[in-house]
Protein backbone atom coordinates (compact mmCIF):
# COMPACT_ATOMS: atom_id res chain seq x y z
CA UNK A 1 0.00 0.00 0.00
CA UNK A 2 3.02 2.03 1.20
CA UNK A 3 4.55 1.35 -2.14
CA UNK A 4 1.69 2.29 -4.59
CA UNK A 5 1.12 5.61 -2.57
CA UNK A 6 4.45 6.38 -3.38
CA UNK A 7 4.42 5.45 -6.87
CA UNK A 8 0.87 7.43 -7.77
CA UNK A 9 2.95 10.61 -6.43
CA UNK A 10 6.03 10.24 -7.97
CA UNK A 11 3.55 9.43 -11.60
CA UNK A 12 2.03 12.96 -10.89
CA UNK A 13 5.32 14.77 -9.97
CA UNK A 14 7.04 13.35 -13.23
CA UNK A 15 3.92 14.17 -15.38
CA UNK A 16 3.34 18.07 -13.79
CA UNK A 17 7.39 18.56 -14.97
CA UNK A 18 7.03 17.24 -17.84
CA UNK A 19 3.79 19.33 -18.53
CA UNK A 20 6.35 22.21 -17.61
CA UNK A 21 9.13 21.37 -19.89
CA UNK A 22 7.11 21.11 -22.50
CA UNK A 23 5.54 24.51 -21.94
CA UNK A 24 9.37 26.35 -21.50
CA UNK A 25 10.22 24.59 -24.80
CA UNK A 26 7.24 25.84 -26.33
CA UNK A 27 7.75 29.22 -24.81
CA UNK A 28 11.55 29.11 -25.91
CA UNK A 29 11.29 28.02 -29.74
CA UNK A 30 8.03 29.86 -30.01
CA UNK A 31 7.37 33.06 -27.83
CA UNK A 32 11.48 34.18 -27.57
CA UNK A 33 12.39 34.49 -31.16
CA UNK A 34 8.96 36.99 -31.39
CA UNK A 35 10.12 38.56 -28.34
CA UNK A 36 13.56 38.91 -29.72
CA UNK A 37 12.01 39.89 -33.12
CA UNK A 38 10.62 42.73 -31.51
CA UNK A 39 13.33 43.73 -28.92
CA UNK A 40 15.72 44.19 -32.18
CA UNK A 41 13.27 46.37 -34.47
CA UNK A 42 11.92 48.41 -31.76
CA UNK A 43 14.03 51.10 -31.60
CA UNK A 44 14.03 51.19 -35.41
CA UNK A 45 10.09 52.03 -34.84
CA UNK A 46 11.15 55.11 -33.26
CA UNK A 47 13.21 56.40 -36.22
CA UNK A 48 10.77 59.27 -38.28
CA UNK A 49 10.84 58.96 -42.03
CA UNK A 50 10.19 61.93 -44.08
CA UNK A 51 10.04 62.70 -47.52
CA UNK A 52 11.23 65.93 -49.14
CA UNK A 53 10.56 67.31 -52.76
CA UNK A 54 11.74 70.78 -51.67
CA UNK A 55 15.69 71.63 -51.50
CA UNK A 56 15.24 74.51 -48.79
CA UNK A 57 13.97 71.54 -46.36
CA UNK A 58 16.52 69.29 -46.54
CA UNK A 59 18.57 68.37 -43.90
CA UNK A 60 22.73 68.30 -43.45
CA UNK A 61 23.51 65.28 -45.60
CA UNK A 62 25.89 62.71 -45.83
CA UNK A 63 26.76 63.29 -49.55
CA UNK A 64 29.67 60.77 -49.88
CA UNK A 65 27.34 58.58 -52.47
CA UNK A 66 26.02 61.23 -55.18
CA UNK A 67 23.30 59.39 -56.45
CA UNK A 68 21.83 60.14 -53.15
CA UNK A 69 22.98 63.61 -52.62
CA UNK A 70 21.98 66.94 -51.92
CA UNK A 71 23.69 67.99 -55.61
CA UNK A 72 21.99 65.09 -57.97
CA UNK A 73 18.62 66.58 -56.02
CA UNK A 74 19.07 70.07 -56.89
CA UNK A 75 20.13 69.32 -60.18
CA UNK A 76 17.37 67.06 -60.58
CA UNK A 77 14.90 69.68 -59.17
CA UNK A 78 15.95 72.08 -61.79
CA UNK A 79 15.67 69.88 -64.99
CA UNK A 80 12.32 70.35 -66.59
CA UNK A 81 10.00 67.06 -66.85
CA UNK A 82 11.78 65.52 -63.61
CA UNK A 83 11.04 65.64 -59.86
CA UNK A 84 13.88 64.30 -57.22
CA UNK A 85 11.89 62.42 -53.91
CA UNK A 86 14.57 62.51 -50.59
CA UNK A 87 13.30 59.91 -48.30
CA UNK A 88 15.00 60.87 -44.69
CA UNK A 89 15.10 58.93 -41.48
CA UNK A 90 15.88 60.37 -38.67
CA UNK A 91 16.09 59.51 -34.60
CA UNK A 92 14.52 61.19 -31.88
CA UNK A 93 17.28 63.49 -31.83
CA UNK A 94 17.11 65.20 -35.43
CA UNK A 95 20.13 63.12 -36.56
CA UNK A 96 19.76 61.58 -40.01
CA UNK A 97 20.35 58.07 -39.86
CA UNK A 98 19.73 57.29 -43.56
CA UNK A 99 18.80 58.61 -46.59
CA UNK A 100 17.10 57.31 -50.30
CA UNK A 101 16.90 59.47 -53.61
CA UNK A 102 14.34 58.59 -55.96
CA UNK A 103 13.78 60.88 -59.17
CA UNK A 104 10.52 60.61 -61.14
CA UNK A 105 10.75 61.04 -64.70
CA UNK A 106 7.92 61.99 -67.03
CA UNK A 107 7.80 60.37 -70.17
CA UNK A 108 5.70 61.17 -73.17
CA UNK A 109 5.94 60.98 -77.34
CA UNK A 110 3.29 61.84 -79.97
CA UNK A 111 4.61 58.77 -82.07
CA UNK A 112 3.73 56.47 -80.64
CA UNK A 113 1.48 58.87 -78.77
CA UNK A 114 2.14 57.79 -75.02
CA UNK A 115 2.29 59.82 -71.72
CA UNK A 116 3.30 58.54 -68.00
CA UNK A 117 5.88 59.00 -64.71
CA UNK A 118 8.23 56.51 -63.76
CA UNK A 119 10.31 56.20 -60.70
CA UNK A 120 13.91 55.40 -60.78
CA UNK A 121 16.26 54.56 -58.01
CA UNK A 122 19.99 53.54 -58.10
CA UNK A 123 21.75 52.44 -55.51
CA UNK A 124 19.85 51.39 -51.72
CA UNK A 125 20.80 54.54 -50.22
CA UNK A 126 23.26 56.11 -47.69
CA UNK A 127 23.14 54.91 -43.71
CA UNK A 128 25.22 56.00 -40.46
CA UNK A 129 27.52 53.49 -38.90
CA UNK A 130 25.87 51.31 -36.76
CA UNK A 131 22.40 51.66 -38.17
CA UNK A 132 20.72 48.32 -39.14
CA UNK A 133 20.35 49.17 -42.78
CA UNK A 134 18.30 46.15 -44.09
CA UNK A 135 15.77 47.03 -41.19
CA UNK A 136 15.39 51.25 -41.97
CA UNK A 137 15.92 50.36 -46.03
CA UNK A 138 12.58 48.71 -45.27
CA UNK A 139 11.07 51.55 -43.46
CA UNK A 140 12.21 54.30 -46.54
CA UNK A 141 10.99 51.80 -48.98
CA UNK A 142 7.67 51.81 -47.38
CA UNK A 143 7.07 55.45 -46.97
CA UNK A 144 7.84 55.96 -50.66
CA UNK A 145 6.13 53.13 -52.00
CA UNK A 146 2.97 54.93 -50.45
CA UNK A 147 3.88 58.11 -51.50
CA UNK A 148 4.09 57.15 -55.15
CA UNK A 149 1.82 54.38 -55.65
CA UNK A 150 -1.13 56.18 -57.15
CA UNK A 151 1.40 58.91 -59.27
CA UNK A 152 3.64 56.75 -60.92
CA UNK A 153 3.32 53.37 -63.66
CA UNK A 154 5.89 51.32 -61.93
CA UNK A 155 9.37 52.15 -59.71
CA UNK A 156 12.89 50.65 -61.02
CA UNK A 157 15.31 50.40 -58.30
CA UNK A 158 19.02 48.79 -59.73
CA UNK A 159 22.72 48.99 -58.56
CA UNK A 160 21.93 47.74 -55.36
CA UNK A 161 25.59 46.88 -53.68
CA UNK A 162 24.56 43.45 -53.12
CA UNK A 163 22.63 41.07 -55.01
CA UNK A 164 20.51 39.93 -52.10
CA UNK A 165 20.35 43.18 -50.23
CA UNK A 166 16.97 43.63 -48.87
CA UNK A 167 15.17 41.06 -50.13
CA UNK A 168 12.60 40.07 -47.86
CA UNK A 169 12.10 44.47 -47.67
CA UNK A 170 11.56 44.60 -51.49
CA UNK A 171 9.04 41.33 -51.35
CA UNK A 172 7.02 42.61 -48.63
CA UNK A 173 6.39 45.90 -51.01
CA UNK A 174 5.41 43.76 -53.72
CA UNK A 175 8.75 44.36 -55.81
CA UNK A 176 9.57 41.50 -58.36
CA UNK A 177 13.18 40.64 -59.41
CA UNK A 178 14.46 40.50 -63.05
CA UNK A 179 17.44 38.60 -63.34
CA UNK A 180 19.99 41.73 -64.71
CA UNK A 181 24.08 41.80 -65.36
CA UNK A 182 26.40 44.26 -63.73
CA UNK A 183 29.61 44.90 -65.75
CA UNK A 184 32.26 47.29 -64.52
CA UNK A 185 36.06 47.19 -64.84
CA UNK A 186 38.53 47.03 -62.29
CA UNK A 187 41.25 49.95 -62.86
CA UNK A 188 43.65 49.97 -60.14
CA UNK A 189 45.20 46.37 -60.42
CA UNK A 190 45.81 46.19 -64.34
CA UNK A 191 45.89 49.22 -66.53
CA UNK A 192 43.57 49.27 -69.19
CA UNK A 193 45.77 47.91 -72.12
CA UNK A 194 46.38 44.94 -70.22
CA UNK A 195 42.92 43.68 -70.10
CA UNK A 196 41.76 44.13 -74.26
CA UNK A 197 42.74 41.81 -76.48
CA UNK A 198 46.06 42.56 -78.87
CA UNK A 199 43.00 42.70 -81.51
CA UNK A 200 41.32 45.45 -79.74
CA UNK A 201 44.58 47.59 -79.11
CA UNK A 202 45.14 47.25 -82.91
CA UNK A 203 41.66 48.46 -84.20
CA UNK A 204 42.16 51.19 -81.45
CA UNK A 205 45.23 52.65 -82.82
CA UNK A 206 44.28 52.47 -86.63
CA UNK A 207 41.16 54.40 -85.51
CA UNK A 208 43.54 56.98 -84.41
CA UNK A 209 46.15 56.80 -87.20
CA UNK A 210 43.00 57.91 -89.37
CA UNK A 211 42.56 60.79 -87.79
CA UNK A 212 39.81 59.79 -84.67
CA UNK A 213 39.94 62.88 -81.87
CA UNK A 214 38.76 61.71 -78.09
CA UNK A 215 38.54 64.84 -76.44
CA UNK A 216 36.65 66.26 -73.32
CA UNK A 217 33.37 68.72 -74.25
CA UNK A 218 34.80 72.26 -74.25
CA UNK A 219 32.57 74.29 -76.57
CA UNK A 220 28.90 74.85 -76.69
CA UNK A 221 29.12 73.48 -80.46
CA UNK A 222 30.55 70.36 -79.54
CA UNK A 223 27.44 70.48 -76.38
CA UNK A 224 24.90 70.86 -78.94
CA UNK A 225 26.64 68.24 -81.00
CA UNK A 226 26.66 66.09 -77.84
CA UNK A 227 23.09 66.28 -77.28
CA UNK A 228 21.92 65.77 -80.81
CA UNK A 229 23.88 62.78 -81.61
CA UNK A 230 22.56 61.60 -78.01
CA UNK A 231 18.62 62.08 -78.94
CA UNK A 232 18.91 60.52 -82.08
CA UNK A 233 20.84 57.86 -81.38
CA UNK A 234 18.11 56.63 -78.24
CA UNK A 235 14.68 58.25 -80.40
CA UNK A 236 13.64 54.11 -81.23
CA UNK A 237 14.51 53.36 -77.84
CA UNK A 238 11.99 54.36 -75.35
CA UNK A 239 13.56 52.14 -72.56
CA UNK A 240 16.35 54.52 -72.21
CA UNK A 241 15.62 58.13 -70.80
CA UNK A 242 17.61 60.90 -72.16
CA UNK A 243 17.17 63.79 -69.70
CA UNK A 244 17.25 67.66 -70.69
CA UNK A 245 20.50 69.51 -71.52
CA UNK A 246 20.19 71.33 -68.37
CA UNK A 247 20.94 68.17 -66.48
CA UNK A 248 24.06 67.43 -68.30
CA UNK A 249 25.32 70.93 -67.74
CA UNK A 250 24.97 70.66 -64.43
CA UNK A 251 26.77 68.09 -64.05
CA UNK A 252 30.17 69.23 -65.76
CA UNK A 253 29.50 72.54 -63.99
CA UNK A 254 29.25 71.41 -60.53
CA UNK A 255 32.51 68.84 -61.32
CA UNK A 256 30.23 65.68 -60.73
CA UNK A 257 30.81 64.14 -64.68
CA UNK A 258 32.45 64.95 -67.47
CA UNK A 259 30.83 64.75 -71.30
CA UNK A 260 33.12 63.59 -73.88
CA UNK A 261 33.02 63.12 -77.91
CA UNK A 262 34.87 61.16 -80.55
CA UNK A 263 35.36 63.56 -83.56
CA UNK A 264 36.29 62.64 -87.07
CA UNK A 265 37.04 65.41 -90.03
CA UNK A 266 34.72 68.07 -87.60
CA UNK A 267 32.00 65.57 -87.14
CA UNK A 268 31.21 64.02 -84.04
CA UNK A 269 30.40 60.42 -83.91
CA UNK A 270 30.11 59.44 -81.00
CA UNK A 271 29.75 60.73 -77.39
CA UNK A 272 29.82 59.64 -73.95
CA UNK A 273 28.99 60.94 -70.16
CA UNK A 274 30.46 59.67 -67.16
CA UNK A 275 29.08 60.69 -63.26
CA UNK A 276 31.84 60.08 -60.37
CA UNK A 277 30.84 58.75 -57.07
CA UNK A 278 33.81 58.45 -54.39
CA UNK A 279 36.81 56.37 -55.67
CA UNK A 280 34.28 54.92 -58.44
CA UNK A 281 33.26 56.34 -62.27
CA UNK A 282 29.66 55.28 -63.47
CA UNK A 283 29.75 55.50 -67.71
CA UNK A 284 25.84 56.85 -68.04
CA UNK A 285 24.87 57.53 -71.29
CA UNK A 286 26.62 57.07 -74.34
CA UNK A 287 25.67 57.23 -78.12
CA UNK A 288 27.52 56.61 -81.86
CA UNK A 289 27.20 56.46 -85.40
CA UNK A 290 28.34 53.15 -85.64
CA UNK A 291 27.09 51.86 -88.89
CA UNK A 292 27.36 55.68 -90.83
CA UNK A 293 31.18 55.33 -89.67
CA UNK A 294 31.41 51.35 -89.62
CA UNK A 295 35.35 51.34 -90.85
CA UNK A 296 36.14 53.69 -87.81
CA UNK A 297 35.18 51.76 -84.82
CA UNK A 298 33.08 54.89 -83.25
CA UNK A 299 31.94 52.77 -80.39
CA UNK A 300 35.21 51.20 -79.69
CA UNK A 301 36.69 54.80 -79.80
CA UNK A 302 34.38 56.47 -77.08
CA UNK A 303 33.99 53.74 -74.71
CA UNK A 304 38.01 53.14 -74.84
CA UNK A 305 38.20 57.04 -74.01
CA UNK A 306 36.33 57.15 -71.16
CA UNK A 307 37.97 54.46 -69.60
CA UNK A 308 41.07 55.23 -70.59
CA UNK A 309 40.24 58.97 -68.79
CA UNK A 310 38.63 57.42 -65.77
CA UNK A 311 41.97 55.50 -65.34
CA UNK A 312 44.08 58.19 -65.77
CA UNK A 313 42.65 60.28 -63.35
CA UNK A 314 43.15 57.62 -60.51
CA UNK A 315 39.70 56.19 -59.89
CA UNK A 316 39.36 52.13 -59.12
CA UNK A 317 36.48 51.49 -61.06
CA UNK A 318 34.35 52.04 -64.30
CA UNK A 319 30.67 50.94 -64.04
CA UNK A 320 28.69 50.63 -66.78
CA UNK A 321 24.83 51.73 -66.04
CA UNK A 322 23.19 50.47 -68.88
CA UNK A 323 24.18 47.05 -70.58
CA UNK A 324 21.42 46.17 -72.72
CA UNK A 325 18.13 43.94 -71.80
CA UNK A 326 18.71 40.37 -69.53
CA UNK A 327 18.30 38.54 -72.67
CA UNK A 328 20.51 35.59 -72.58
CA UNK A 329 22.04 36.64 -75.99
CA UNK A 330 22.72 40.22 -75.89
CA UNK A 331 25.48 41.67 -78.43
CA UNK A 332 25.97 44.97 -76.75
CA UNK A 333 26.54 42.81 -73.80
CA UNK A 334 29.06 40.96 -75.66
CA UNK A 335 30.53 44.11 -77.23
CA UNK A 336 31.63 45.99 -73.49
CA UNK A 337 32.73 42.37 -72.19
CA UNK A 338 35.76 43.24 -74.85
CA UNK A 339 37.41 45.69 -72.67
CA UNK A 340 38.20 43.50 -70.01
CA UNK A 341 35.14 44.27 -67.93
CA UNK A 342 34.02 41.63 -65.32
CA UNK A 343 30.27 40.73 -65.50
CA UNK A 344 28.09 40.07 -61.69
CA UNK A 345 24.99 38.77 -61.92
CA UNK A 346 22.70 40.60 -60.06
CA UNK A 347 18.78 41.72 -59.34
CA UNK A 348 16.97 44.68 -60.81
CA UNK A 349 13.31 45.28 -58.86
CA UNK A 350 10.17 46.61 -60.50
CA UNK A 351 6.82 47.34 -59.02
CA UNK A 352 4.41 48.03 -61.10
CA UNK A 353 1.30 50.44 -60.03
CA UNK A 354 -1.62 48.37 -62.08
CA UNK A 355 -2.12 45.65 -59.16
CA UNK A 356 -3.14 42.96 -61.79
CA UNK A 357 -0.32 43.64 -63.68
CA UNK A 358 2.08 43.43 -61.03
CA UNK A 359 0.88 40.19 -60.11
CA UNK A 360 1.30 39.24 -63.37
CA UNK A 361 4.77 40.12 -63.41
CA UNK A 362 5.60 38.83 -60.12
CA UNK A 363 4.50 35.47 -61.18
CA UNK A 364 6.25 35.24 -64.50
CA UNK A 365 9.31 36.17 -62.62
CA UNK A 366 9.28 34.37 -60.06
CA UNK A 367 12.24 32.58 -58.40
Amino acid sequence: MYLAQNYKFLRRNTASNQEKCVHGIKFFFFRAPLFAFICNFAPMNQLKTSIITRQEQLPSLDDSNFFHSRQLFELTKSTPRQKPYMVVAQDDGGRVVAHLLAIVRYRSSWIPPYFFMHCRILGEGVYADGVERQAVFGQLLNSLRQRLASRVLYIEMSNLSQKMFGYRELRQQQFFPVHWMSIHNSLHSHTPEERISRRMQSRIDKAYERGIVTKEVETPEEFAAFIHLLRQHNLLKPKRYIPRQEFFKGITDGGHGRLFVTVFKGHVIGCSACAYSGRNAYLWYAAYRRKSFAFLHPDVLTLWHAIKDTHQRGYDHIFFLDVGLPFRRNPFRDFILRFGGKPVSTYRWFRCSIRWVNTLLSWIYRD
